[in-house]
C-alpha cells in the first residue's frame, strides 16, 4: 500500500512538472537559427521555452495556432519611438524587442531607469554621441534621447554649437568620459548620427570608434551624408580603429548608389571586417527639421528639394517660406528621397537586416515605418513580390539581429530563436494574411494577420488584440 502511495505521489508530481504555463499547439514552427520548419507544440514555463514536441502538451493555457506560423519575436535594432504607446504599436507589428541603437541616449542609467515598468517590449540603447556632444557644448542642457529632445534642441536656435562647432580638447574629454560612463552603465554600443553633427571631424569619430573597439562593442552609425562616399568614410574609420561597425538604414544612406554600396559591404565583410547593415521597407525617410541635416546645402546632401518634404503635423508639402518658418519652430518631417528598386535590392540582399527606424508618434502623426515595417516585409516583399523566401525574411528580423549583439550582450544568446531554453519571445502570424496597414495618412494603424505576440512568456497581443496593461518588457544591457 505504501509503495502504491509513493508511486501515486511520484507520478502526480511528474505530471504536474510536465504541465506548462502556456502551450502553443499545432503551429508551423519556423526557426531561422536552425531552419526548422515543421508542426510542433511549444511549452512555455517561467518565461522560457521548456519544450518543443511533435506530440501534444498540456498546460494552464493551451492556444491552438494550427495553420499559423510560430516565429521568434521580431527584434528591431533601430527604434527611436520608446514611449509605452510607441512600443505598443510596434508590438502589434510582431516586435518583442525594440532598441535605440543609432541615436542612443545619454545619460544611460537615467534613461534605463525611466523605462522600468512602462514597456510592453524589451528595450535597450547605445550611449549616443549626439546627446553626449550636445552635453559637452551645452552643459546646461539634457537632451536624454535625441529623438525625444526636439523641444529643447529647437530652443538652441538654427546653428547650435553641439552640432556645428569643432570640438576642442575639453569637449573631446567630455565626450570620451560620457561614452565610457555610458558603456559602464550597460549601453549596447556607441551610437553615431554624424549627419546631425557635421562639425564632428573624422579624427573625432575615429577617437570615439577606438573606445568602442577597446570595449569590444559596435559603433552604430548614421553616416555623414548620403551615397557611397560617406559610407566609405565610416568603413575606413572602422578598419583604422578595428571597431565593429553597423551602418543604419542602408536604403536612405546609399540612395541611388545601392548596387555599389552592397558590393562594398560584401567585399569588406569577406576581408574580415565586422560589418553589418539594415534597411526599412519604405521610400521615404523622416527626421527633425531643426536638425543640422537641414543646414545650407541639404538639397545636395539629400538629393531632394522643398516639395519633397512633408510637415507631418499637417501633411503639407513645404515651400521655401514654410520650410524656414517650421525650421525655427522644430518638428518632424517626411522626405521622399528613395527609389523602390534600390530598397528592394537591400531587402533581398543576404545579411541585410530589417529594422524600422521608427520615430516617435506625435498626436498620432509620424512615419508608418514605426507601425508596419515587419509585416510589410513579410506580406508585401516576401509573399506578394516574392523577393525572398519567408524563412530568409524571418532570419533578417530574428536571428541576425540577435547575433549582431550576442558577443557582448550575453542575454541575446537566448533571443531570436525557438529552442528549449530560449526566452519565450514569440510572434504568431498568418502567412497568407500578414500585411502592413499603416499609411502616411494613418501612420499608427496596426498591422494585420498577427494573432499572438508573447514577451517573456506574457501575452502582449492576444487573438489579435493589444493588451494595454501588459508591460512585461525588460531592459537589455551589455552587462
Amino acid at each position: 500500500m505504501r509503495t502504491l502511495l509513493l508511486l501515486t505521489v511520484f507520478w502526480t508530481v511528474r505530471c504536474l512538472a510536465a504541465d506548462f504555463d502556456l502551450v502553443l499547439a499545432n503551429g508551423r514552427v519556423m526557426d531561422p537559427a536552425t531552419n526548422l520548419d515543421a508542426v510542433r507544440h511549444i511549452g512555455i514555463k517561467d518565461g522560457k521555452i521548456a519544450a518543443m514536441s511533435e506530440t501534444a502538451l498540456t498546460g494552464g493555457k493551451v492556444v491552438d495556432v494550427a495553420g499559423l506560423v510560430v516565429s521568434p519575436g521580431f527584434i528591431d535594432l533601430h527604434a527611436h519611438g520608446q514611449t509605452t504607446s510607441d512600443l505598443q504599436i510596434k508590438a502589434q507589428d510582431g516586435v518583442t524587442m525594440a532598441l535605440e541603437l543609432e541615436g542612443g541616449v545619454y545619460p544611460v542609467a537615467e534613461w534605463y531607469a525611466s523605462m522600468e515598468g512602462t514597456a510592453p517590449t524589451h528595450y535597450g540603447a547605445t550611449v549616443g554621441h549626439i546627446s553626449a556632444r550636445f552635453a559637452a557644448f551645452h552643459p546646461q542642457l539634457k537632451t536624454g534621447q535625441w529623438a525625444s529632445g526636439k523641444a529643447k534642441l529647437a530652443l538652441l536656435g538654427p546653428n547650435p554649437a553641439g552640432a556645428n562647432q569643432v570640438a576642442g580638447e575639453a569637449e573631446m574629454n567630455s565626450m570620451s568620459a560620457a561614452i565610457r560612463a555610458g558603456l559602464d552603465e550597460g549601453a549596447l554600443g556607441v551610437g553615431f548620427g554624424i549627419n546631425y553633427t557635421p562639425a564632428a571631424t573624422t579624427e573625432e569619430i575615429e577617437a570615439l570608434f577606438r573606445i568602442a573597439a577597446e570595449r569590444k562593442v559596435p559603433a552604430f552609425v548614421h553616416t555623414r551624408a548620403f551615397g557611397i562616399a560617406p559610407i566609405r568614410e565610416a568603413i575606413d574609420a572602422a578598419k583604422k580603429t578595428s571597431a565593429a561597425l553597423h551602418i543604419v538604414h542602408i536604403g536612405s544612406s546609399a540612395i541611388g548608389d545601392m548596387p555599389e554600396v552592397l558590393k562594398l559591404i560584401d567585399a569588406n565583410r569577406a576581408a574580415g571586417l565586422d560589418l553589418t547593415t539594415e534597411v526599412y521597407p519604405y521610400t521615404a525617410a523622416s527626421t527633425l527639421l531643426e536638425s543640422a541635416m537641414f543646414n545650407p546645402g541639404w538639397q545636395d546632401n539629400l538629393r531632394i528639394n522643398y516639395g519633397d518634404i512633408m510637415w507631418t503635423a499637417t501633411g503639407e508639402r513645404l515651400t521655401q517660406e514654410s520650410f524656414e518658418r517650421y525650421r525655427k519652430q522644430g518638428g518632424w518631417v517626411i522626405m521622399y528621397m528613395m527609389k523602390d528598386a534600390n530598397v528592394e535590392k537591400a531587402i533581398a540582399h543576404p545579411g541585410v537586416m530589417i529594422a524600422s527606424d521608427g520615430v516617435p508618434f506625435v498626436d498620432g502623426k509620424g512615419h508608418p515605418r514605426g507601425a508596419g515595417t515587419f509585416a510589410r516585409v513579410l506580406g508585401l516583399y516576401s509573399r506578394e513580390k516574392k523577393l525572398l523566401p519567408l524563412m530568409d525574411a524571418l532570419a533578417k528580423m530574428t536571428i541576425l539581429p540577435a547575433k549582431r549583439l550576442e558577443a557582448h550582450v550575453p542575454m541575446m544568446q537566448h533571443k531570436g530563436r525557438l529552442a528549449v531554453g530560449a526566452d519565450a519571445d514569440i510572434t504568431v502570424f498568418d502567412p497568407a494574411k500578414i500585411i502592413d496597414r499603416a499609411t502616411f495618412e494613418a501612420p499608427t494603424t496596426p498591422s494585420a494577420g498577427i494573432s499572438q505576440v508573447i514577451v517573456g512568456g506574457v501575452f502582449v497581443v492576444r487573438d489579435g488584440e493589444l493588451l494595454k496593461e501588459a508591460w512585461p518588457g525588460r531592459p537589455v544591457r551589455a552587462k
